[in-house]
């Protein structure tokens, strides 16, 4: 059997094709394929309040494309989330009838608060130690979601209109930022350690140039030593000498600021990076849904 999730981004879509193993009683996926394409909607809606007909354009051929190959991939199920850049376009509902109309896919434009759940329930049972207390962290093109876990539970949660090509766009404003501080230092002056865990297509290639190994934390200092790095280049050497694709060598700069500001905000020494994102949470929100209803 196999499951597909659609994330449509602000800086990119994504698509992931899953097989599902039962074992045992237990259900797990195994990721089959991931196509990664760089459509950046984020440009259109944070700037101009909507998207452009050339990138509408663009989406449809991309969901096309995605409806052709879960066909190939004899998918039997799927999810298809948009976030931060279509719910901020004017004409994000538009864009999303005119897809199911012309390739049958049904999208969901999803509020903040809804792409946190579906983000951390991928991982939360394996990742969270219940004695402790942690902090989500995900950041994306368009906003960044912020979950506190304590004993277990997550008891504060919240979605914020700061986000990579917002940064770039100059689209993220200073209230925005003290919000967010205010909602970071409300939750966090019971507790004396809380350690942090970064999602998202940045905190994954920061984790990955780390060079850290078996899944152990990135502390701040080596953090903010790989941005010192990363901004010691120009945008053209990020792409021509340390490889980057060349819509990651621009965004990864205001990404690691934001989880730099948010671990100093919590007092966050160390950031765990299961490296996951929406695409793995909403598999398991088609397992759930699926193999857990008399659960």
């Amino acid at each position: 059997m196999r499951y597909a999730a659609i994330d449509i981004g602000s800086n990119a879509v994504r698509l992931l094709i899953a097989d599902i193993i039962e074992n045992n009683g237990s259900v797990s996926f195994k990721k089959n394929t991931l196509i990664r394409v760089p459509l950046r909607l984020g440009d259109d809606a944070f700037l101009d309040r909507k998207i452009s007909d050339k990138k509408t354009a663009d989406l449809i051929k991309t969901m096309d494309a995605f409806s052709k190959l879960m066909e190939v991939y004899k998918v039997t199920e799927y999810l298809a989330y948009a976030t931060s850049a279509m719910r901020e376009a004017k004409n994000g509902q538009e864009v999303a009838k005119q897809i199911l109309d012309e390739t049958a896919i049904e999208v969901e434009v999803i509020q903040g608060q809804k792409e946190a759940g579906i983000i951390y329930a991928n991982h939360s049972d394996q990742t969270i130690d219940k004695s402790k207390n942690y902090l989500y962290i995900d950041v994306g093109g368009g906003s960044t979601e912020l979950s506190f876990f304590s004993m277990g539970e997550m008891w504060a949660s919240k979605s914020f209109n700061i986000g990579t090509i917002r940064m770039l766009d100059n689209q993220d404003t200073e209230e925005t930022w003290n919000d967010m501080r205010d909602f970071i230092r409300e939750n966090t002056k019971q507790f004396k350690v809380i350690s942090g865990i970064g999602t998202g297509g940045n905190i994954n290639k920061l984790y990955k140039l780390s060079e850290e190994k078996d899944k152990a934390p990135l502390n701040f200092g080596k953090l903010k030593a790989l941005y010192n790095y990363l901004t010691s280049f120009s945008l053209k050497d990020r792409i021509n000498v340390l490889g980057l694709n060349q819509d990651r060598a621009d965004v990864i700069i205001p990404a690691c600021e934001i989880y730099m500001t948010v671990m100093k905000w919590a007092n966050i020494k160390n950031i765990y990076v299961p490296t996951v994102g929406l695409v793995d949470g909403t598999i398991q929100t088609l397992i759930e849904k699926n193999f857990h209803k008399a659960g």
